[in-house]
């Protein structure tokens, strides 16, 4: 049994190194490497852009939701769907404007001031976003190997070959490795659910094995034994924050946009949104719903300690051997890529909005490239130090969007659709955003509200603030020029 794990595993590190080296040859020049030469077909963007945003989150985060509640979990990747809606109509815009970065876009419509707390929101939520990645990969492999693997050298290992691939090719790596990666999981997902469905028991057996609320959008109340009513569920606040830090993250999501920036054309970058909403109803409802059927399979021992492990926990023990190795290296190589585009995507940042921008606008292609891959090795290294020390995947997925969501999604948003917003007003949101969701949790602020408010995770606040502050400052500060507006209008 261990042998066959480790050959489906040796296969897919050996087929996404063949792809990094091959891609690698083909890399000569900055827009080669951070934008993949403009030259994505519409059927590499839906696969990349599946591929990039189902990740970690989604099957170590989202599954522990899932395990804690049922079927009500789907309003976490829900806020993906609706805000794809949108991306739909912003997907040919931001082809049209064609630059590297989202701060080229922020400068481009506000000022620099924007771009540069945009570059650092980018990074402290993108490089939390790399390092649940990491932690993740190393869970599987530990539940694959638990005898010669801890979960810490397992976070290492997948860390190092994230590195080292991403590092080597870029954009173009990126993009290639997640065509095979998204084949392979939205395969492998279709087949193992209903088989896990039927080892459940079909509907009748999932019902005897979980509780009512699971089967619930939004929970319901309960007696306890003293005759008091008793939330059970999930609740409508909580839903909500769950599901709009992911629908403003998809929103605002900079790999995204990188995405659609290296598309082959606006018609590309559109069409390739229409996959994408298909992919990711079916690939995340299939995702919660292996969850769900694991919780009813195994709703005690190791597992039950660890919920975020359910789904690689699942496949181990819950499939047949090719089915369940199948399932676990789809797993593995899904984070393996989410990790690879989170990654990429803030190093991008510190080349393109400083180095390039700031400290060597002269600097050949040659250099650029020498700069770029030691700006993944740095940032890579930055997400492995955060992996090892965070303790719940869940709990971290929810810092990082947030902060990217409060901080940036409103300011990306007005760039498309509002003529009234002011640099000011932007600038002002982005540090509104950021500060709140930075210093939310620090004992000392969390004393100052009440409790009804203080337990509340930080999305509400942080985006109240940003959005108020972008419409005030916005108000009493100058209209953008024509000129300013020209490139994000139709």
């Amino acid at each position: 049994m261990p042998q066959l794990y480790a050959f489906v595993l040796a296969a897919i590190v050996v087929a996404l190194l063949a792809v990094a080296l091959y891609r690698t040859s083909r890399v000569k020049t900055k827009a080669d490497y951070l934008v993949a030469g403009r030259s994505l077909p519409a059927i590499v963007l839906v696969l990349t852009l599946l591929t990039s945003w189902i990740g970690a989150g989604s099957l170590f985060a989202g599954a522990e939701n899932a395990y804690k509640n049922g079927f009500a979990a789907l309003w976490q990747p829900a806020g993906g769907w609706l805000g794809l809606l949108l991306i739909y109509f912003i997907a040919p815009r931001a082809r049209k404007f064609a630059q590297f970065t989202l701060p080229d876009m922020l400068e481009a419509r506000y000022n620099q001031t924007a771009r540069v707390l945009g570059t650092l929101a980018i990074l402290f939520a993108y490089v939390g976003i790399t390092s649940y990645q990491f932690k993740g990969g190393g869970d599987v492999l530990h539940l694959i190997f638990p005898s010669t693997v801890t979960p810490e050298f397992g976070t290492y290992l997948i860390a190092t070959f994230v590195i080292v691939t991403t590092a080597m090719a870029g954009m173009s790596s990126v993009a290639y490795m997640d065509v095979a990666i998204g084949s392979l999981v939205t395969v492998i997902c279709i087949v193992a659910a209903p088989m896990l469905f039927f080892k459940a028991g079909g509907w009748a057996g999932l019902h005897s094995a979980l509780p009512a609320e699971y089967f619930q959008a939004l929970g319901n109340y309960r007696l306890d034994s003293h005759g008091v009513r008793q939330s059970a569920g999930m609740g409508v606040l909580r839903a909500l924050e769950f599901m709009v830090p992911v629908l403003l993250l998809m929103l605002g999501n900079q790999v995204m946009y990188q995405k659609f920036f290296s598309a082959k054309s606006e018609k590309d970058a559109r069409n390739s949104v229409v996959g994408w909403i298909l992919g990711t109803i079916l690939l995340e409802t299939l995702i919660v719903a292996i969850a769900v059927f694991g919780r009813a399979l195994y709703p005690t021992g190791e597992v039950a300690l660890h919920p975020r492990e359910i789904i690689p926990y699942t496949a181990r023990h819950g499939l047949p051997a090719i089915m369940g190795a199948l399932l676990l290296g789809a797993v593995f190589a899904k984070v393996i890529s989410t990790a690879s585009n989170y990654l990429f995507s803030p190093a991008t940042n510190l080349v393109n909005d400083v180095f390039v921008r700031y400290i060597a606008p002269g600097a050949s292609n040659k250099r650029v490239l020498i700069v770029s891959r030691l700006a993944v090795v740095l940032l890579g290294c930055w997400a492995l130090y955060q992996a090892i020390y965070a303790e719940s995947i869940l709990k971290k997925m929810l810092w990082a969007y947030t902060i990217y969501s409060a901080a940036l999604t409103p300011v990306v948003l007005a760039a498309f659709f509002s003529r009234r917003v002011t640099a000011w007003g932007a600038v002002s949101a982005i540090g509104a955003g950021t500060a709140v969701t930075m210093l939310w949790d620090v004992p000392a602020v969390k004393a100052i509200f009440p409790p009804i408010l203080a337990e509340r995770d930080a999305i509400f606040p942080a985006l109240f603030l940003a959005v108020a502050a972008m419409i005030v400052v916005s108000f009493f500060t100058p209209k953008p020029a024509p000129e300013q507006l020209a490139k994000f209008s139709d």
